[in-house]
């Protein structure tokens, strides 16, 4: 029963990863890791004999062992890439706040100059003012 759990579970997975990589909703770079979480439950379901394989191999004494401790090094891997792109998304949002505010200042400069220019030339495209005949 178990394994037919691990089988359907697996293909949710990989059914809806694809569905969402189809629909614009996940970049390539998750999906190939959400993909690969996929294929290996699914090949764990399909063949248990390979995590107990595994776990004597490695000289572990409970297959659940070896399985929570893979997990655990999965999550703490998609925890560090996502700090990693957080700090980048961060870089990148105050590198491009610091440039709009450089944008801003240069516009306010230009605005004040054309004020000024207007002013010494008399402006006489403005409303109100009478252009010589």
């Amino acid at each position: 029963m178990i394994i037919f759990v691990g089988i359907a579970l697996a293909l949710v997975i990989l059914v809806l990863v694809l569905w969402m990589l189809i629909a614009r909703r996940i970049r390539e770079k998750y999906a190939a890791m959400w993909i690969v979480i996929a294929l290996s439950v699914l090949i764990l379901g399909l063949f248990p004999q390979l995590l107990l394989w595994a776990t004597a191999t490695l000289g572990v004494q409970v297959p659940a062992n070896l399985l929570f401790s893979l997990a655990i090094v999965l999550l703490l891997g998609v925890s560090l890439h996502l700090s990693w792109e957080l700090s980048q998304a961060e870089d990148e949002i105050r590198r491009v706040a610091e440039e709009a505010a450089l944008s801003r200042t240069e516009l306010e400069d230009l605005r004040a100059r054309v004020d000024r220019l207007e002013r010494a030339v008399g402006a006489p495209d403005q409303p109100g003012s009478s252009a010589p005949e």
